[in-house]
Formats: C-alpha cells, sequence, structure tokens
C-alpha cells in the first residue's frame, strides 16, 4: 500500500475559503502538496493561500463557482497552468437545506441550489479533472460526504438526497476508474463545528463535536493511498475503526458492503 510523501503532488481542494476545506488545504500544503484552492469568496480564499504558503507549499487560489461548468473548466485549467496534473481532487463546497422543514414548505430555488451545489458541483470537477487522471492511470477523489446519504432526513431533503446522490455517482464511477487505476473514496467528516453546522438547528445545543484535525489527518492518509483497498466505499470518519476498515477491505468489497444497495425482504424477493 503506498503511504510515502506527498511532496510535489497537486490538490485541489473546493469550497477551500473557510470550514474544512479551508483546513484539509492546509494539511495537504504542509505535507508538501501543491493547494489549487476553489471557491467564491477571493478573501477568505486569499487567506487560506497565505496559511499554505507558510508551509513552503505553491498553491493558487481562483474564485469560482462549482456549478457552472465554464467556471470550473476556467479554474482547472489554471491551477494546472500553474502547478501542474491534479493527482488528488477533494470534493468539499457543499450547502445545506436554510430551514428544517418538509419538502412540501422548503423555498424551491433553494432547495435545487443545495442539490446543484452538493451534486452538480462535483461532477464539473470530476468532469474536467478525470480524463488528465485516466490518461495518466494515476490519481484519487475524495468526495466529502455525510451520514445523511444513509438515512432518511425529512427536515433536510435536499442535503440528503443530495449527499444520496453523491455516494451513488461514486459507486458509479468505481468500476470504470479502476480499469485506470484511479481511486474515489466518499469520506464522512461526521458533525463537525463549522459555519454551516452552526447555522443547523438541530446542531443548536451541541457540546461534544467531531473533530476537524482528524478529518484533515484521514485526508492525509488517504492521499496516500491507505484507503486505496477501499475503492467505491463509504467510510465515516468519525466513527470508524479505520484499521479495521483497511483490514477488511477484501471483505468488504466481497459483501458488497459500504455503498447504497436495496435490501431484499427475503431469499424469494425479486428484486433481490
Amino acid at each position: 500500500m503506498p503511504t510515502g510523501s506527498l511532496r510535489g503532488q497537486v490538490a485541489l481542494v473546493t469550497g477551500a475559503g473557510r470550514g474544512i476545506g479551508r483546513e484539509i488545504a492546509i494539511g495537504l500544503a504542509a505535507e508538501g502538496m501543491a493547494v489549487g484552492l476553489v471557491g467564491r469568496t477571493h478573501e477568505t480564499l486569499t487567506e487560506t493561500l497565505k496559511e499554505c504558503v507558510r508551509h513552503g507549499a505553491r498553491g493558487v487560489a481562483v474564485t469560482a463557482d462549482v456549478t457552472r461548468p465554464g467556471s470550473v473548466r476556467e479554474a482547472v485549467r489554471v491551477i494546472e497552468r500553474d502547478l501542474g496534473p491534479v493527482d488528488l481532487l477533494v470534493n468539499n463546497a457543499g450547502q445545506v437545506d436554510r430551514s428544517e422543514v418538509p419538502l412540501w414548505e422548503t423555498d424551491a430555488n433553494q432547495w435545487w441550489q443545495v442539490v446543484e451545489v452538493n451534486l452538480r458541483g462535483p461532477y464539473n470537477l470530476l468532469r474536467c479533472v478525470l480524463p488528465g487522471m485516466v490518461r495518466r492511470r494515476s490519481g484519487r477523489v475524495i468526495n466529502l460526504n455525510s451520514g445523511f446519504a444513509l438515512r432518511p432526513d425529512g427536515a433536510y431533503t435536499a442535503y440528503s438526497t443530495s449527499k444520496g446522490a453523491l455516494l451513488k455517482l461514486s459507486d458509479n464511477l468505481a468500476d470504470p476508474l479502476a480499469e485506470h487505476q484511479v481511486v474515489v473514496l466518499d469520506i464522512s467528516p461526521g458533525a463537525v463545528a463549522t459555519d454551516m453546522t452552526a447555522g443547523m438547528p438541530m446542531f443548536r445545543d451541541t457540546k461534544e463535536w467531531g473533530s476537524i484535525p482528524y478529518m484533515v489527518a484521514v485526508t492525509v492518509d488517504a492521499a496516500r493511498g491507505r484507503f486505496d483497498g477501499l475503492h467505491g466505499r463509504f467510510i465515516h470518519a468519525g466513527r470508524d475503526d479505520l484499521e479495521a476498515l483497511v483490514n477488511r477491505a477484501g471483505e468488504i468489497r466481497e459483501a458488497d458492503a459500504r455503498t447504497l444497495r436495496l435490501r431484499p425482504y427475503g431469499p424469494d424477493d425479486p428484486m433481490g
């Protein structure tokens, strides 16, 4: 399993201006990766870039809307021009429903915007970055996912629907990418304290949060290849025994576990 230095490799991180994306970018820079930072706000991206440069890393900050294909294409072009081909794509940019209400009471435009950011955004990045990875037969993708992808939630229908769809997208990519030695993983950080979670009423009284530094460490390990055996699978950084997952990767693949599947109601279920 590759666990070597990341020095000289290039990472592209979306939503890098704040929250988990910012900390992941800084953590990767501290490991010697060049970092391409993508986000909507120039000022916050610039602050992240300054922190990355303090670690001696090369970097570039590009303002872009991940839901717009042309904006993403230009961002990837600039990053690859200035830093080189992307070795690691971290799809972190995300939004959540503004209110805890049932679907029929939601703001239709905001609901769809959440889906666009959380699903179309990763698609746009994948569409631009994967051709190079496939051509070079090398690369890794980390989609920042959520436990919301795995369970129904009537108060956050846009977020949970989009995260479930993102997990299915990774599942659809897994077999074709394996042929080209490109790895895709969906990793959930769990409930961590960010601007996004601060605005979610369900977390209003939360006193104990997951560790953002731990999520950064997990991302670094993923970049090094520690979780390659779990290609196409869901990892919950906040809950999983990661060593056990790695050791049981073959068993997980054999059981077709850790991804979305329809559960048969019994041995006579025709959909089983």
